[in-house]
């Protein structure tokens, strides 16, 4: 079951929705048990409650959506693991050595900057999408394997995964900018 109205900073999302700690989360379970939280605070339960009963209302609102929002993302759930871990994780700060995977954005940015030229721009771009999809399915894998694990190589090796999925996700939103790009050019 979730956690009670008393707001306990000392324990974790996961605690929260009654969910084990783990990457791999059961999103339907989370809907229902958001929801479950969401009603235990409602602002109409505490019409009648003394001020300091509705600000504890209130801030106990506040830790559900942002428990919610960290769990129901997969790059803020792992971020999160790290930090439960012991582990700052900051994208703009952590080092990516994968020289592969640097070349290989280095490519995708440019093939995607090339799309307007493309004969077919639209077949050029989903051949893009596709792939950043692909990619981004594999880095899922591999987090939920490296969670799992648990040792500091896994986790070293999840801090990874985390700024190559935030690569990843900058580039799928650029990609669907410029789809929304070329349908408003057809219009």
């Amino acid at each position: 079951m979730v956690a009670s109205m008393a707001a306990d900073h000392s324990t974790t999302h996961f605690d929260l929705f009654g969910l084990p700690q783990s990457f791999d989360v059961d999103l339907g379970l989370l809907d229902e048990h958001y929801r479950e939280c969401q009603r235990t605070v409602h602002p109409d339960r505490f019409v009648n409650a003394t001020d300091q009963e509705r600000r504890l209302s209130m801030q106990r609102a506040t830790n559900i959506n942002e428990g919610y929002q960290t769990l129901k993302d997969p790059l803020k759930r792992g971020r999160y693991l790290l930090e439960l871990g012991g582990r700052t994780h900051n994208d703009e700060h952590h080092t990516l050595r994968d020289t592969a995977f640097l070349m290989e954005q280095m490519e995708l940015r440019e093939a995607l900057g090339e799309v307007r030229g493309a004969d077919d721009a639209f077949a050029a771009l989903g051949v893009i999408m596709d792939r950043i999809a692909n990619d981004i399915v594999q880095l899922l894998a591999d987090l939920q394997q490296q969670f799992s694990q648990g040792d500091t190589a896994s986790l070293e090796q999840a801090a990874d995964s985390l700024s190559k999925m935030q690569f990843f996700r900058k580039l799928q939103a650029e990609a669907m900018e410029l789809e929304l790009e070329l349908e408003d050019e057809l219009a």
